[in-house]
């Protein structure tokens, strides 16, 4: 009987144990999305020197395509909209530490990151990299062009890692900032700078023809990649109302839109 009693009380031990785990699992999974809801805030981190996805307006307010997509996200919570400007490379720690709910900084969707962090669907499809040189267009037609020469990249960014696979007999250089790089390519301290295609386009054509786009093109294989939102591991309620809305945006017009609205106004700017 005493035995009988001991299995008993182990099973119900057990039974308790189990549930409360599966409680705070459950907990875990919708814990971001509870806490925006009931904060009425969604906190995005952006990196706003990066025309036409995110950079700031003559009023220094942060816009671009990518802050468009935020606030569609905010606006189907039902919440306010709050966008944090930081380092690049602090973007995704701030999302794994919670300091921030999303990531939002033209993110290109790869293994390696989705190994520490959670991707949204695609919002952005087959981009496009080129390298920003000074001089001639005809120079850096190949990779042995640049051999023993220094190419610029992002800070944490998948052009540093596209450098070092694409040109292993160059030096990666990389800073903060791409305003700051391109006065290092146009100062003659850096070969060129590799950078997505949109935001390439408008760092030479604000440069009063100091800058270039190299004729070197990059293989489909290199580099053709996906933007999507950053999103702490272990929140699928979350990334489930951030891909509605992605969906939505993609399949209304209205997010291309915001990119056309982005491109002119940062040539407007002069960006």
């Amino acid at each position: 009987m005493k035995k009988l009693c001991r299995i008993l009380a182990l099973s119900l031990v057990l039974v308790s144990v189990a549930a409360s785990l599966f409680a705070s699992g459950a907990s875990e999974e919708n814990s971001a999305l509870t806490k925006i809801k009931e904060s009425g805030k969604l906190v995005v981190g952006t990196e706003a020197q990066y025309a036409p996805y995110e950079f700031k307006d003559m009023n220094a307010n942060i816009v671009g395509c990518d802050i468009f997509l935020a606030q569609q996200i905010a606006d189907a919570l039902g919440v306010e909209l709050e966008v944090v400007d930081m380092a690049f490379d602090g973007i995704i720690p701030a999302v794994q530490a919670g300091q921030v709910d999303l990531g939002i900084a033209a993110f290109t969707n790869t293994p390696e990151r989705a190994e520490v962090i959670d991707f949204s669907d695609i919002y952005e499809e087959s981009l496009q990299y080129l390298i920003v040189a000074a001089g001639n267009e005809n120079v850096y037609t190949s990779k042995e062009s640049l051999a023993g020469l220094k190419v610029g990249a992002q800070r944490g960014t998948i052009q540093s890692q596209l450098i070092k696979k694409v040109f292993p007999d160059s030096e990666l250089f990389e800073l903060a900032k791409y305003p700051e790089l391109a006065i290092e390519v146009q100062n003659g301290n850096i070969a060129g700078l590799v950078v997505d295609a949109a935001v390439g386009d408008s760092i030479v054509a604000s440069s009063d023809g100091k800058l270039v786009i190299a004729n070197y093109t990059f293989d489909s294989e290199e580099a053709n990649f996906g933007k999507s939102v950053v999103i702490k591991k272990g929140n699928p309620a979350l990334v489930e109302e951030v891909n509605k809305v992605i969906e939505r945006v993609l399949s209304d017009g209205s997010y291309q839109q915001a990119w056309n609205d982005a491109v002119a106004l940062q040539k407007e700017l002069g960006l």
